[in-house]
C-alpha cells in the first residue's frame, strides 16, 4: 500500500525532477549504472504526473457537468447581474 506522501502528488516538485533527470541525461558522459536508476525513476514520474493529470481532468469534467446551465447561459449584462 502506498504511503501518505506518496499518495499527494506535488505536480511542480515531479515535474522539476523529472526536467532535472532530462538535463542529466543531455550531459556528454554519464555513467550507465546511474542512467538506470535515474530512467526507471524519470519513467515513475511521468507514469505518476500523467495518473494525475487524467485526475484533473476528470475533475474539470465533473464541474463542468455540475454547472454545464451556468456555462451555456448567456451572460448578463453588467446592470442585470447586481440587480
Amino acid at each position: 500500500m502506498a504511503s501518505k506522501t506518496e499518495k499527494k502528488l506535488n505536480v511542480q516538485q515531479a515535474f522539476e525532477e523529472l526536467e532535472a533527470i532530462t538535463s542529466w541525461f543531455e550531459k556528454e558522459e554519464i555513467d550507465l549504472e546511474e542512467g538506470l536508476v535515474k530512467f526507471e525513476r524519470g519513467l515513475e514520474l511521468a507514469r505518476k504526473l500523467k495518473a494525475r493529470l487524467g485526475e484533473v481532468e476528470n475533475r474539470v469534467s465533473a464541474i463542468k457537468a455540475k454547472f454545464g446551465d451556468l456555462m451555456e447561459a448567456e451572460p448578463a449584462s453588467e446592470e442585470e447581474s447586481f440587480s
